[in-house]
């Protein structure tokens, strides 16, 4: 970490550019950034996405364990009501006895964490015609100050008092009706907030941006589709900050204009470093033939300096891709055999660990059984060795749509957007994972504003008669899989781990499940009435220890999944977050 940036998290005058920016490291009231910063160590709450800003979703409490999660029963339950159900992949937050949560078509909540009481509710008021690719679900929103943030369908952000819901503040990421939303997360630093957008299936700009959380005022930034400005505060004006890369150089003729690389799922942020680790998504189109090149940066990790947005590195998964692979799953900082590293599972079906320092690969591995469009990933330049399986060029064929091939995994990934986690203790990470794949095609295609810029068609399969989703436990250090839990459905929930030798996640036939950290033995599960596909908590408060999580079938699978939707066709939508301990006898 450079002083700068040590000086500037330590609440020192950050000087950017010419530009003097006042900040503190704790907010004037409520949640400050040294909290935040120590999220996963504190067990009394849960104050930000991922349980800490390196989402490892971890957490150091044992009294709920392999011993004992048996008797974990409801402590309530607490429904979103209405007819406005659909897929809930939020991550609730807990402070001083309140949970903030938001639901599906933006809308937030606080609850009392103890009862389950309802405090305050908002709903944010959607315009007709918003264009979310995949759901109107959101994912999450984040605390500071005495303020609770989050993104919305129709591209906004805003800031909720905490006592009161009251907006404090909101602000236009950008115009919906082009294709723009937002349902990650924001990033918490220092007293920014960094934020992507969502969008790519519209040929929307992928970019990061850096916001004062207690304002909302813009401070950087910065695009990540090669050949864009970036932007940065100086006194009153946001001003060039220079282009992204250098234009022209990966990307053919005007492709770069509309050339996708959503940040759709939101960062991670490593205080040992001082970056923030943001993954970009497929370019635009999906038809790879209009577009020859590598595409920088999409589908790539990219490394940010947090001060400026400046792009300290970036390593890309799946050049030129062809199969909507994106490349947005989050890279989560651990450490290693004395070094500093990032994972990500990646849709592509590979499991990289890279130095975060640097960006340079240590291995990646395959994490799912059947992977076509690959025969590996070459571990001198971190390139794809591909087998030449894509889908043909349209503008050959005397058609409209070039020759199909069947790929695999399918464009849904070997990983979607459902986080993994990290544990220390046992120094595996447990990733959600799917096996299907894809017959896929491309057709010609050209940009118009606010319509779908894919220029491909598919049909998903699943691969096998017995299971699609299945949690694995992977050996960072080797890429082994050391367990794994197969389910029927696909499986669209993250994981979170624990120190009791716990590992929770939901499956679309509606259970909340614990299995042993260490070994994969199902220890307990608890129907919760619809699919989950949310992200499970654990805290401590009043000398228990709860878990709680979001549940609510939706999201992508039952829009784009094919053939794979079918097998799950039955499950009912649903809406609301269910809170359990252990009761004070059988403790």
């Amino acid at each position: 970490m450079s002083s700068a940036t040590k000086n500037w998290l330590r609440g020192s005058l950050l000087t950017v550019g010419a530009t003097a920016l006042a900040v503190s490291t704790a907010a004037s009231a409520g949640v400050s950034w040294d909290e935040i910063n120590n999220d996963q160590q504190s067990t009394g709450d849960v104050l930000h996405n991922g349980m800490g800003t390196q989402t490892q979703r971890y957490s150091p409490l044992d009294k709920i364990n392999a011993d004992n999660v048996e008797h974990l029963y409801p402590a309530w339950s607490f429904s979103f009501g209405g007819e406005k159900q659909r897929g809930q992949e939020s991550q609730p937050l807990v402070k001083d006895g309140v949970m903030y949560v938001t639901g599906s078509y933006s809308r937030a909540w606080a609850i009392d964490s103890e009862t389950g009481e309802e405090i305050w509710q908002y709903e944010h008021r959607l315009p007709e015609g918003i264009l979310p690719c995949c759901d109107v679900v959101n994912r999450g929103g984040a605390l500071h100050g005495d303020l609770f943030i989050f993104g919305t369908l129709d591209a906004k952000l805003v800031a909720l008092d905490q006592e009161s819901g009251d907006v404090v503040w909101q602000e236009t990421i950008d115009n919906f009706k082009d294709g723009y939303s937002y349902t990650a997360a924001p990033l918490v630093v220092g007293d920014m907030i960094l934020t992507g957008v969502s969008g790519g299936e519209f040929g929307v700009i992928g970019r990061v941006e850096a916001r004062d959380a207690q304002s909302g005022k813009m401070q950087w930034v910065r695009p990540v589709v090669e050949g864009h400005m970036g932007k940065i505060r100086k006194g009153d004006k946001m001003v060039d900050n220079g282009i992204t890369g250098e234009r022209g150089k990966s990307w053919p003729g005007d492709m770069w204009k509309h050339g996708g690389a959503a940040t759709w799922l939101g960062g991670t942020y490593d205080p040992e470093t001082g970056m923030a680790y943001f993954g970009t998504g497929n370019p635009a189109p999906w038809n790879s033939h209009l577009r020859p090149g590598d595409n920088l940066y999409s589908t790539s990790i990219v490394a940010l300096n947090p001060e400026n947005g400046k792009i300290e590195w970036a390593f890309q998964k799946t050049p030129n891709d062809a199969w909507d692979y994106d490349g947005v799953n989050m890279c989560v900082p651990f450490n290693m055999d004395s070094g500093k590293y990032c994972a990500s599972a990646d849709r592509n079906g590979f499991f990289y660990v890279l130095d975060r320092t640097n960006g340079e690969m240590r291995s990646a591995s395959p994490f799912v059984s059947k992977i076509t469009w690959a025969e590996k990933i070459d571990q001198k330049t971190g390139r794809p060795v591909e087998t030449g399986n894509r889908p043909g060029d349209p503008s050959k064929t005397e058609g409209k749509k070039g020759e199909s091939v069947f790929v695999a995994p399918s464009f849904l990934g070997a990983k979607n957007w459902m986080p993994m986690s990290y544990n220390p203790g046992t120094g595996l990470f447990y990733v959600p994972s799917n096996e299907w794949g894809m017959d896929i095609w491309n057709e010609p295609i050209t940009y118009k504003a606010g319509a779908a810029f894919l220029g491909a068609g598919f049909n998903i399969q699943p691969l096998y008669e017995d299971y699609i989703g299945s949690v694995r436990a992977i050996d960072p250090k080797t890429g082994e899989i050391k367990w794994q839990v197969k389910n029927n459905a696909p499986l669209w929930s993250g994981t979170m781990t624990t120190a009791g030798n716990l590992v929770f996640f939901g499956t679309p036939e509606g259970y909340l499940k614990a299995v042993d950290a260490r070994n994969g033995e199902e220890l307990w599960k608890f129907q919760t009435g619809s699919g989950v596909v949310g992200q499970p908590i654990t805290w401590e408060e009043g000398g228990d220890q709860y878990v709680a999580v979001t549940s609510g079938w939706g999201g992508a699978v039952p829009l784009w999944g094919g053939e794979v939707a079918k097998r799950v066709k039955f499950l009912n939508q649903g809406g609301s977050v269910w809170v359990f301990k252990i009761p004070d006898e059988l403790q």
